[in-house]
């Protein structure tokens, strides 16, 4: 089978298409036939080498971390009426280290039966693969974030592929929701998904217009992360509540937790939420249900064959992939 391989650190040009052996279901574990594969940040960091200090990633390796398709095979102990049903699922690998099973950039992933997430009626392989990660963690960010009808939320990075779903949410809470991205056609995209105002967070007094806006907001959902999670922290009204869940402006925000803590705000990363005992199927499953409903849209904003995966990544790269970026099988 196809499969595209890191064949080294680097950039999107390390990523070649090759050969593989098709993976083999072992117990507890299924086969999917890849119709779209997830594309995510944290796949070019991988790629780039530079997340090796916090995941065991050694070339050569097949990045990926969710699909969607269609199961083909079954191990031994596994139900084989999951043969020809359509799933979206993490990999059984997530694409993570030298010589472990291939991750989603293949045509066929091996997955764990327990991670297996069925598509309904109505939605797509493309859809319900682009919530498999950002529909889950959306939610349990929302959740943890308990976002009550009258409150200012911030978003930041609105543009992505959870920024989408985050504006999405938060107006269906009852929130007034400030969106900030980088560039007209982000924020033209997050005002049209239900932003009441956007601010381009290019400009070096961006928080500063928040505030003026707002007079504070109670609630900042951070997927940029860096200086500009840092910078957020000057639109917060005192008492409100920050959460750090990405680092697409490189690094979590660097927030001084002095500095909060004397404003009364809460600061909660990414690990508190994503604790083991959360349910990320049944999360997965709901934002399926939310997605096929209606009631959430899923923003592709490209997508790209998966021979061309180098583009994919470059895309993301250059900060000019809108939503979720998808690969086609």
């Amino acid at each position: 089978m196809r499969v595209v391989q890191a064949k080294e650190f680097g950039g999107p040009e390390v990523l070649t298409v090759t050969e593989a052996p098709d993976p083999v279901a072992g117990p507890g574990e299924v086969v999917v036939k890849v119709a779209a594969a997830d594309v995510m940040f944290l796949d070019t960091t991988l790629r780039s080498g530079w997340a090796v200090n916090f995941f065991p990633v050694e070339p050569p390796f097949v990045p990926g971390g969710a699909v969607a398709g269609t199961v083909e095979s079954v191990g031994p102990d596994v139900d084989p009426s999951w043969i020809g049903r359509r799933v979206a699922t993490p990999t059984a690998a997530s694409g993570i280290g030298g010589g472990l099973p291939v991750g989603g950039y293949a045509e066929r992933a091996a997955a764990k039966v327990a991670t297996l997430a069925p598509i309904p009626d109505g939605l797509s392989f493309e859809q319900a693969v682009a919530v498999a990660h950002d529909g889950r963690t959306a939610l349990a960010v929302v959740d943890r974030a308990g976002i009550e009808p009258g409150q200012t939320v911030l978003v930041t990075a609105a543009g992505g592929g959870l920024g989408t779903l985050f504006v999405q949410l938060a107006r269906a809470a009852g929130a007034r929701v400030v969106a900030a991205a980088r560039g007209e056609a982000k924020l033209a995209l997050a005002q049209r998904l239900g932003a009441h105002e956007v601010v381009d967070y290019s400009r070096s007094d961006w928080a500063e217009r928040v505030r003026e806006l707002t007079g504070g907001v109670q609630v900042v959902l951070d997927g940029a992360g860096g200086e500009i999670g840092r910078a957020a922290l000057a639109a917060m009204a005192p008492g409100g509540l920050l959460i750090a869940y990405g680092n697409s402006a490189g690094g979590f925000a660097a927030v001084d937790a002095e500095s909060a803590a004397a404003q009364g705000i809460t600061i909660v990363p990414l690990f508190e939420i994503a604790t083991p005992d959360t349910d990320w199927l049944a999360l997965q499953i709901r934002a399926q249900e939310e997605a096929a409903a209606g009631r959430l849209e899923v923003v592709i904003g490209q997508s790209f064959p998966l021979e061309e995966a180098a583009a994919a990544h470059a895309a993301i790269g250059a900060r000019t992939a809108l939503g979720r970026t998808i690969l086609t099988v």
